[in-house]
């Protein structure tokens, strides 16, 4: 069975910084393409970043230069390292993969306020 655990999500002041942290089992995780997406109140769930097997990454516009999507093969965990938060950044953040279907973690919650 494939399952995704996230962990890292909180309260944390405009500029502030966290880090998310999603471990995954059932997969061969190192040949395998994670993501990140999030999902505010009322909005469709968009992409944040993603990285392949190889570690080239891809960031939405919105998070480039804040956001950085990283992997250890040995620990089958990705990471998002999530600096200079803004408000907007506020979301249900999710861990993707794909393993014949989409998998989906059970979501982060990360609220950027003062």
């Amino acid at each position: 069975q494939v399952r995704l655990v996230e962990s890292g999500g909180g309260l944390v002041q405009p500029g502030g910084s966290l880090k998310l942290s999603c471990t995954a089992s059932g997969i061969i995780f190192s040949i395998s393409m994670m993501g990140w997406y999030r999902q505010a109140p009322g909005k469709e769930r968009e992409l944040v970043a993603s990285i392949v097997s190889s570690g080239t990454t891809n960031y939405a516009d919105s998070v480039k230069g804040r956001f950085t999507v990283s992997r250890d093969n040995a620990k089958n965990t990705v990471y998002l390292q999530m600096n200079s938060l803004k408000p907007e950044d506020t979301a249900v953040y999710y861990c993707w993969t794909r393993f014949s279907r989409d998998i989906w973690g059970q979501g982060t919650q990360v609220t950027v306020s003062s």
